[in-house]
């Protein structure tokens, strides 16, 4: 029996392990980094806010103008075949929908690409080291790069144009930083390599809104910042105005919701992690319990 357990995907109608999936070299996908996708995690065996993510995937599909010929239905389904050939409990799911090779030769078409679907999953991924994000992490403003225009590329739509991100965690890495932030070309702070960014002030919760993808797991921690009495503000975020924050922390789907203690040379709360950013660590990982999110997945 084929060992399933460090990661799976399913191409094509195969599950087969993740070190043997592949796409071919002339696949737009890989050529273009023309790709839209979602990451759906797994908590407990079982999805967390998989429609939610189902939506997303959905609604980006459409945006880049793709037809992978599978409803939301065979998705789930393939999703779910997938997790459970692994045995995986907690898992870090892909769904992927990539423009596909070029059916006629020399052609520069994108309606001429066979699009299609494939799916991967691994073991749970933290975008920060547990421990770390206890401590809380540091987060360096890149410098040399601003963040690819929503006009050119539509961050709302997940993709695969890490350029900018890319160029921000080498400066990161390079200057003893955990990860990278990247600003607009007006200031503003606009998200991170996997995470959206958020700043307390007092009773307010802020978040930037444009510029940055709508993620799932921002969306779960504004619906606990609300239910918890603070006021939550999507809008512009300036620099200046991040630096004068009570608290920074990020949410990411591998990790739910990560305290900042230092960003460049200025520390947050006394350098460790916010104590209303705890309060809602602490809540995100209980609601990943919730029956009402959950998908329970049915394992052989």
């Amino acid at each position: 029996m084929t060992d399933l357990s460090h990661g799976a995907a399913w191409i094509g109608g195969r599950i087969l392990p993740i070190s043997e999936a592949s796409i071919g070299v002339t696949d737009w996908g890989l050529t273009h980094s023309d790709i839209t996708y979602d990451v759906a995690p797994v908590w407990g065996g079982a999805f967390f806010r998989l429609h939610d993510y189902l939506d997303r995937f959905f609604a980006s599909i459409q945006a880049v103008r793709m037809n992978i010929l599978m409803d939301r239905f065979e998705v789930h389904a393939a999703l779910e075949e997938m997790v459970a050939a692994s045995g995986l409990q907690d898992a870090y799911v892909a769904m992927v929908a990539a423009r596909g090779p070029n059916t006629v030769p020399g052609s520069r078409d994108p309606r001429d690409c066979s699009n299609h679907f494939y799916a991967w999953c691994v073991p749970y991924v933290h975008i920060v080291k547990p421990e770390q994000a206890e401590k809380g992490t540091s987060v360096w403003i890149a410098k040399s790069v601003r963040r690819i225009p929503r006009d050119s590329v539509d961050p709302r739509a997940k993709n695969y144009h890490w350029g900018d991100f890319t160029s921000g965690l080498f400066e990161a890495k390079e200057q003893g930083f955990e990860t990278t932030m990247l600003l607009d070309h007006q200031g503003n702070v606009t998200e991170g390599p996997g995470f959206n960014v958020f700043a307390l002030f007092g009773e307010v919760l802020v978040t930037p809104e444009h510029g940055v993808l709508q993620g799932i797991t921002r969306q779960t921690v504004m619906e606990i910042a609300r239910a918890r009495g603070l006021r939550v503000e999507e809008r512009a975020l300036p620099l200046e105005e991040l630096q004068q924050a009570d608290e920074v922390f990020l949410s990411s789907s591998g990790g739910g919701v990560i305290p900042v203690a230092r960003i460049d040379d200025q520390s947050f709360s006394n350098r460790a992690p916010g104590p209303v950013a705890l309060a809602l660590r602490s809540t995100y990982f209980e609601w990943l319990e919730e029956p009402r999110l959950r998908s329970p997945i049915r394992y052989g």
